[in-house]
């Protein structure tokens, strides 16, 4: 399918995981994409793969984030596709009662002020071309709760669903769309940092999953080109769930 053709795509994290994935689908339908990492080694890979370009950001600096939209403006003539990725999941985002005051505010300066920032200088061009579609990484985390917290992640990423949910509503009639995209447990390098290599705490996640297994970041990338795309022109201020069903479900098979 080439429904991208034309269209210019910024991905923030584009280096890794469900960002990467993303940006190998975005490509392939005919985007051209603009990689946005902090990390120059892997952006530069993921760009020189698919032609695009890599464009150094940390994405909790107002200045540089309004740089990378203005930059892509400036290059490509438009920004059509925002995908608001960057995140990060420490060790130290614990149990409430575990979770220092720092590690706290760390967390939601990457997950959500990021996405603050992305949107807020993203939103301008996209005004100004009369279109656009925004999508940001939410989690499934959202909208279920955990025994197992990571305190900062889940409230972060509450609030980058509720954030997405009113700029797509605020920004529909202006050709604008935002969308949430909430993944289930996806198995990218974070993820198996996080529990992944430890089969006694991926088992207890699994059990959960209707599906019994971890999502691909391709699968969740076919989500991205999809909300990107006119296929999803009547889609705005969701939260859209890629989980393998484990927020519909009570009990899963044995």
């Amino acid at each position: 399918m080439q429904r991208l053709t034309g269209r210019v795509a910024v991905v923030t994290g584009g280096g890794s995981g469900i960002g990467l994935a993303s940006v190998r689908r975005l490509a392939s339908e005919g985007a051209v994409v603009v990689v946005a990492d902090i990390d120059p080694v892997a952006g530069e890979a993921a760009a020189a793969e698919v032609g695009g370009d890599f464009v150094a950001v940390d994405v909790t600096d107002s200045d540089a984030v309004a740089d990378l939209f203005a930059g892509t403006a400036d290059r490509h003539g438009s920004v059509d596709i925002a995908f608001n990725n960057a995140g990060i999941s420490p060790p130290d985002d614990d149990s409430i009662l575990e979770t220092g005051i720092d590690a706290w505010r760390k967390v939601q300066e990457v997950n959500l002020t990021s996405v603050y920032l992305c949107c807020k200088h993203v939103l301008p061009h996209m005004q100004r071309q009369g279109k656009g579609s925004i999508i940001n990484t939410a989690s499934f985390v959202a909208v279920l709760g955990a025994a197992t917290s990571q305190i900062s992640y889940t409230a972060s990423k509450g609030g980058v669903l509720a954030m997405s949910r009113e700029l797509g509503v605020q920004f529909a009639r202006e050709g604008i769309r935002v969308n949430a995209l909430c993944p289930g447990p996806v198995n990218t390098p974070l993820l198996q940092e996080l529990f992944a290599k430890d089969p006694e705490r991926a088992a207890r996640r699994l059990v959960h999953i209707p599906m019994g297994r971890f999502a691909n970041p391709e699968e969740i990338a076919a989500a991205v080109a999809f909300l990107a795309s006119d296929d999803s022109s009547f889609i705005t201020a969701s939260q859209f769930l890629v989980d393998g069903g484990i927020s519909g479900a009570y009990v899963t098979p044995l």
